[in-house]
C-alpha cells in the first residue's frame, strides 16, 4: 500500500502521543493537518507562526525522531502556516517554512595542564581556572554552509572553507584568510566552518572571537599580570577563528602575543582561520613577520555577488521565512541592489515588513520605493577618477600634473591626498589606487596615507585641506 501524507502523519502521531503528556498532545498536535508527502518531505499545516515557532522550540527533536522512523534518515518536515486574511476578500495567506533541526553548538571541555607553582590557569572568558574548564565556542549555529549559497563570487572561499571543515589542520589552507568588503559573508563563512567542524569532530575545541575582544582580553591580562596564562589558554585551542584581524593594526603588544599563539598552533597542526576587510598586502601597521604568516596558507577573496547569485540568495531568504513573492519583484531587487549580501537581505526584509505592516500588496511600485532607500546612498559610488578631479580642482591643478613625476611640494601633497581619499572612499586595493594615480605601487600609496595622517595632527593648514576635501567628497 502506497504511503500518503495522512498515513505517515497518523503513524507519527501514535509515536508522539506515547512520548508527551495528553494535554500537550491535544494543544499542539491535534490541530495539525497533514497536507502533502513528496518523497521524504512531509508538509503539515499549522494555524499560526507562533504555533510553528513553539513546535520548533519545544518538539523539534520529537518530530525528527517520529519522521525518521517513518521516512528514513533523509526525512524533512515543512510547515504550511495558514492565516486568515482579514484585510480583503482573498483566500487565506499561506506561508511555507522548513523545519530547522540544527542545535546550538555545545560548550566544550578542555583538560588544562597544572603548573606546580600556580595550579590555576586564568581563562580570559572569566571561567575559573580549574583542571577541566568549559569553553563556549562563541559559534552561531544559524550561520551554516546550508544557508551560505555558492556563486562565482565566493566559490574559492566556500570550497576552501569546506576543505578545512573536513580536515582541520590537515590541509595546506592553514591559515585560511577570508577577505572582502562589508556585508559579503566573511563572518557567516567563518562561523559555518566552525559549526561544521564541531559537527564532524565534536572532540575538537573550536573558538570564534573577534580581534577586538581578543585585544581587550590581552590588555586585561597585562593589567593583571597573567599574560602567560592568556597565551597558554589560546594554545589549547584546536581551531582558532579570529574575525576582523585588521583590527590588530598598530597594536604591537597584541600582535606580538598573537604571533606566539599562531606559531604554537601552526606547529602543532592546529587550524587558524582569519577574516579581514583587506588582503594581506593592503594591511597597514601589521608587523612583517605576522603578515608573512598570514600568507602561509590560502587568502581567499569574497567578491560582490553576481546577478544569478543575488537571485538565489533572495529566494533562499524567502524560503527560509516562508514568504512567496512574484518572480519579477525578486528580479527587480536583485538587479538594483548589487553592493553586498547584507543590503540585499535588508531590502527584501524591509519589503516584506512594509507589505505586512501597511497591509499593502507587494507590487513593483512598492519594491521601487524600498529599493530606492537602499540604493540612493550608494547610487553614485565615488571613483578614483572622481577623487582626482575634485583634488585637482581644489588645488587648481590639472590631472596630468597631479599624476606626473614632479616632486614640487604642493603637487606631492595633492597627490598624497588623492591617494588617501581613494583609500577612504573606494573599495580599490592599494595597488589599484597606485596604478590609477600616476602608475605608482602599493607601497607609495601606503606611505601617502601615513604621511597624511601625520600631517593632519601637526600642520594646521594641511588639516584644513583634509576637512575641505572630506566635505566635498562626502556630499
Amino acid at each position: 500500500m502506497s504511503r500518503t501524507a495522512q498515513s505517515v502523519w497518523e503513524n507519527c502521531l501514535s509515536f508522539i502521543k506515547d512520548n508527551i503528556q495528553e494535554q500537550a498532545y491535544k494543544t499542539w498536535f491535534e490541530p495539525i493537518q497533514p497536507v502533502d508527502l513528496n518523497e521524504n518531505a512531509l508538509s503539515i499545516q499549522v494555524p499560526s507562526k507562533f504555533f510553528y515557532e513553539w513546535l520548533e522550540e519545544h518538539y523539534v527533536k520529537l518530530l525528527k525522531v517520529a519522521l525518521t522512523k517513518e521516512l528514513g534518515n533523509g526525512a524533512k518536515l515543512l510547515y504550511k502556516i495558514k492565516m486568515e486574511n482579514s484585510y480583503s476578500n482573498k483566500l487565506p495567506l499561506t506561508h511555507q517554512i522548513p523545519s530547522n533541526d540544527r542545535q546550538p553548538v555545545k560548550t566544550q571541555e578542555v583538560d588544562v595542564p597544572i603548573v606546580q607553582k600556580d595550579p590555576e590557569l586564568k581563562n580570559p572568558f572569566i571561567i575559573p581556572g580549574i583542571r577541566n574548564i568549559n569553553i563556549d565556542s562563541q559559534l552561531n549555529s544559524n550561520y551554516s554552509f546550508d544557508n551560505f549559497l555558492e556563486g562565482d563570487s565566493n566559490r574559492l572561499a566556500r570550497s576552501a572553507g569546506m576543505a578545512v571543515a573536513n580536515k582541520p589542520g590537515g590541509t595546506s589552507f592553514n591559515p585560511l584568510l577570508i577577505f572582502g568588503g562589508v556585508g559579503l559573508g566573511k563572518t557567516h563563512l567563518a562561523h559555518a566552518i566552525g559549526v561544521e567542524i564541531k559537527e564532524k569532530y565534536p572532540e575538537k575545541t573550536v573558538l570564534y572571537i573577534s580581534a577586538e575582544i581578543f585585544t581587550q582580553q590581552y590588555i586585561e591580562s597585562v593589567k593583571k599580570n597573567t599574560r602567560n596564562d592568556f597565551i597558554h589558554f589560546y594554545q589549547l585551542i584546536d581551531v582558532l577563528i579570529i574575525d576582523d584581524v585588521q583590527f590588530l593594526s598598530g597594536k604591537s603588544g597584541t600582535q606580538d602575543v598573537f604571533f606566539h599563539i599562531f606559531n604554537h598552533l601552526h606547529q602543532n597542526g592546529k587550524q587558524v582561520i582569519l577574516t579581514s576587510d583587506k588582503a594581506p598586502v593592503d594591511m597597514q601597521d601589521i608587523e612583517q613577520r605576522l603578515l608573512s604568516r598570514f600568507k602561509w596558507g590560502l587568502s581567499a577573496e569574497l567578491h560582490q555577488p553576481d546577478y544569478e547569485t543575488r537571485v538565489s540568495i533572495l529566494n533562499n531568504i524567502l524560503y527560509r521565512d516562508g514568504v512567496e513573492l512574484p518572480e519579477d519583484i525578486i528580479e527587480y531587487v536583485a538587479k538594483n541592489i548589487k553592493s553586498n549580501v547584507r543590503e540585499l537581505e535588508g531590502a527584501i526584509i524591509s519589503l516584506i515588513a512594509q507589505s505586512s505592516f501597511n497591509k499593502k500588496e507587494v507590487t513593483i511600485e512598492l519594491a521601487k520605493q524600498v529599493v530606492e532607500k537602499f540604493v540612493k546612498n550608494i547610487k553614485r559610488e565615488i571613483s578614483v577618477d572622481y577623487i582626482q578631479k575634485v583634488v585637482s580642482d581644489y588645488f587648481q591643478l590639472d590631472i596630468e600634473t597631479l599624476q606626473s613625476k614632479t616632486r614640487k611640494r604642493h603637487v606631492v601633497q595633492a597627490r598624497q591626498l588623492a591617494m588617501f581619499f581613494a583609500k577612504k572612499f573606494t573599495k580599490n586595493s592599494l595597488a589599484n589606487i597606485g596604478s590609477q594615480i600616476g602608475d605608482r605601487d602599493h607601497a607609495t600609496v601606503l606611505h601617502a596615507c601615513k604621511t597624511v595622517d601625520n600631517l593632519v595632527s601637526t600642520d594646521k593648514q594641511f588639516r584644513k585641506f583634509v576637512e575641505d576635501l572630506n566635505k566635498k567628497l562626502s556630499q
